[in-house]
């Protein structure tokens, strides 16, 4: 089985989502991209023990400074789920990059658009 996800997305893959930071999260976005999207494995079943409570907290961070410079919080997103999940990631992701899609694009890449 071959599940399709949008071909807009790209996949960065870490050992534990506890090794994303903020300033990833935030970068990514500086750097143009119209939403992050941090996916952990289930909470209380972390390998690491904490990572992906780590990782929650951080995109809550990143949500509250994304909501405070008027950029979006929910550009920044994080959902837990088992790797026998595929169906559901790739709903989830969908629903993601279409919600996304309503929002517009991210409002610093329009603003380095025109700054160039």
């Amino acid at each position: 089985m071959r599940l399709q996800y949008p071909s807009n997305v790209k996949i960065i893959k870490l050992p534990c989502t506890g090794k994303v930071d903020l300033i990833h999260l935030l970068r990514s976005l500086e750097k143009g991209a119209d939403g992050v999207c941090v996916v952990g494995c289930m909470e209380g079943a972390c390998q690491y023990t904490s990572g992906n409570i780590r990782a929650r907290k951080r995109v809550e961070e990143a949500q509250r400074i994304l909501d405070s410079i008027k950029i979006g919080g929910e550009r920044a997103q994080m959902f837990n789920l088992s790797s026998s999940e595929a169906p559901l990631f790739v709903k989830k992701i969908s629903e993601f990059t279409e919600k996304l899609k309503e929002m517009g694009p991210n409002p610093m890449k329009t603003a380095m658009k025109r700054a160039a």
